[in-house]
């Protein structure tokens, strides 16, 4: 669940401008492209004006005088001919500007776009476990995509409209003023009018969508829940159940949406009245010095028409982009809270790397909410010596895996420290530690691709050979082989392919590719036969000599054999010794042997601990 701070929620666009460089020369070129196009937009009304008074009704206009000479004007239509070429040749170049403009802004807002993916994807990279744990991955998909395609098209839109629209603004005012200063004062009512509309709509319409980005959170977690946990909700049965609740969020995501895209559909109409409401004026007031008082020519009228439906729709695309700027807004607050988020795991310089697997807590305290009175892990203070194996049991929810993912600084911890090879777990570069470290996790995860591909996430550069001795010692090399593509079977996504035992093996194997100092396995084994998960252990022990091999296992079993067994109980080290000893002063850990070695008829009791 996001449990962000709204109040210090970054809104400023400022923060993600920088993701246009290495497209500074289309997003130049855009505007440039721009402003041409709406030189020739507004001559052309000025044209038609010459079109009509000066070949249709052979006014005598200052207009003509000025801008044609006298012999041309003389010859009609020669004059009609030639004032309808350029008129043609102007059109035909304000569309190439225009579709040069559009092309060039395209490639300027897709570059915006790739670079932000980049630096979003770049900094959830670099997020520890605790930064990840304050957004649901849905809202970080979310983040990645819908939003930053929201920022895509108002960049486009912007660098296009916010350059078009108060050119062609102020030129088509200077136009009409040329022809008529007294009618071109509409715009002193006008314009002030709709932007003021503009506002009111725009400061009602963020808080919808606000909602609605967060409708679209809840519906696309309920579709990754489902996509990722499919065989569950097929094995209880719950499709319907599943269709329901996808129904409902798509339901209540439409109604959000519906809600916040009324203030869009207002502007076009509103837009239209004040642009007719204009129009009428104009026919009224400038029909009468037309047919009345002689002082404008029909031309003029009709070019005077025109620029006024320039100058209100060029306040109209404005009014657009305010608006998608509206909506957007909440988009760029929700990346800037990814960009601004700050890393509670720093990663020092330097080369200092990791010499052996000895590891060493004092008085180490952690607690998943940094809260003292609600500690995860309380006074741990041990000393594991390199090539130790140690076995870690407790209850469910004592801490185990939190024990072991501090030593990779998945999490740091709260108060102490953790050494291994005589130094902080501070002082090593992330990489260099966590290279050093290999870990099995509970929940084991491989990905699309072939079996090889997946091994090779623990060594890149690992040769044929290495990547079977691997899967020799962890059990794996016999089943890969009995596929028919042997190495090379593709795994599907998620390693749908190959059973549980054999997706535990498969990641066995790419951990013991990094060829580590420490290596964790955490309840890793336990969709492993017990026959199977003696030859792992023993392999263990005779090819893993120097390694220090940390196991949280399910089965007692599994660490009987090791060098010594940690027992946790609520998040401190309850005793820690050889399965012997503690079998002769551990309460906690003689009842988790004793529930797990009743004979079956008499298993009516005892809880199960590990």
């Amino acid at each position: 669940m996001e449990t962000i701070n709204k109040k210090n929620k970054n809104t400023g666009i400022r923060r993600i401008l920088p993701c246009a460089i290495g497209y500074r020369i289309p997003t130049f070129l855009t505007p440039l492209f721009i402003i041409f196009e709406v030189l020739l937009e507004v001559f052309i009304p000025m044209l038609m004006a010459a079109l009509v008074d000066g070949g249709l009704y052979r006014a005598n206009d200052f207009l003509l005088k000025q801008y044609f000479s006298p012999m041309l004007i003389a010859d009609q239509k020669k004059f009609v001919i030639v004032v309808g070429c350029i008129m043609v040749l102007a059109a035909l170049l304000s569309l190439m500007f225009g579709m040069l403009a559009a092309r060039t802004a395209a490639v300027a807002g897709m570059g915006f776009a790739k670079n932000l993916r980049k630096s979003i994807f770049e900094k959830i990279q670099s997020f520890s476990f605790k930064n990840t744990d304050k957004f649901s991955t849905s809202s970080l998909v979310m983040r990645a995509t819908t939003d930053v395609n929201n920022l895509q098209n108002l960049y486009q839109q912007a660098i296009r409209t916010f350059v078009r629209a108060p050119v062609m603004m102020i030129l088509a005012a200077v136009m009409a003023m040329r022809i008529n200063i007294s009618l071109s004062m509409i715009f002193v009512i006008a314009v002030p009018l709709l932007f003021a509309i503009l506002l009111i709509f725009g400061k009602a319409a963020r808080p919808r969508f606000a909602l609605m980005l967060k409708k679209y959170d809840n519906m696309n977690a309920s579709v990754q829940e489902n996509l990722t946990g499919v065989r569950v909700v097929k094995a209880f049965v719950r499709e319907d159940y599943e269709k329901k609740k996808f129904a409902n969020a798509a339901d209540e995501l439409q109604k959000t949406q519906v809600f916040a895209q009324k203030m869009f559909t207002l502007i076009g109409p509103i837009q239209m009245f004040i642009m007719w409401a204009c129009a009428i004026i104009l026919l009224i007031l400038g029909g009468k010095e037309v047919i009345f008082m002689g002082t404008l020519q029909k031309g003029e009228l009709v070019s005077l028409l025109t620029y006024t439906n320039q100058v209100i729709s060029s306040l109209g695309m404005v009014g657009m982009i305010f608006m998608m700027l509206t909506m957007t807004r909440e988009s760029i607050a929700r990346i800037n809270e990814v960009l601004d988020e700050e890393i509670d795991i720093s990663n020092p310089a330097g080369d200092l790397k990791v010499q052996n697997g000895d590891i060493e807590f004092r008085n180490v305290d952690f607690s998943y909410t940094d809260n003292e009175k609600n500690l995860n892990l309380r006074g741990i203070n041990l000393h594991l010596q390199a090539g130790e194996t140690i076995g870690i049991v407790g209850g469910t929810g004592e801490g185990k895996s939190t024990f072991v993912q501090l030593i990779p600084r998945f999490y740091d911890v709260l108060h102490g420290e953790i050494l291994l090879a005589g130094h902080n777990v501070k002082e090593y570069p992330l990489y260099e530690l966590r290279e050093s470290v290999s870990m099995v996790l509970q929940k084991n995860m491989l990905f699309s691709g072939t079996i090889r591909e997946n091994l090779r996430w623990g060594d890149p550069n690992a040769s044929d050979a290495e990547i079977e001795e691997a899967c020799r010692l962890a059990c794996a090399h016999d089943f890969i082989m009995a596929f028919p593509d042997g190495y090379d079977t593709d795994l599907g996504q998620g390693g749908v392919n190959v059973s549980g035992g054999q997706k535990q093996r498969l990641c066995i194997a790419r951990a013991l590719l990094k060829k580590p100092k420490v290596l964790i396995l955490d309840d890793s084994t336990s969709a492993v036969d017990s026959k199977t998960d003696e030859i792992i252990r023993r392999s263990f022990r005779e090819q893993l000599k120097g390694t220090t091999k940390l196991i949280i296992a399910q089965r007692i079993s599994s660490i009987q054999d090791a060098d010594r067994i940690i027992v946790l109980d609520q998040g401190t080290v309850s005793d820690i010794g050889t399965h012997d000893e503690l079998m002769q002063r551990s309460k906690i850990y003689q009842e988790v042997y004793r529930s797990q070695n009743k004979a079956k008829g008499d298993r009516t009791g005892g809880e199960l601990y590990a």
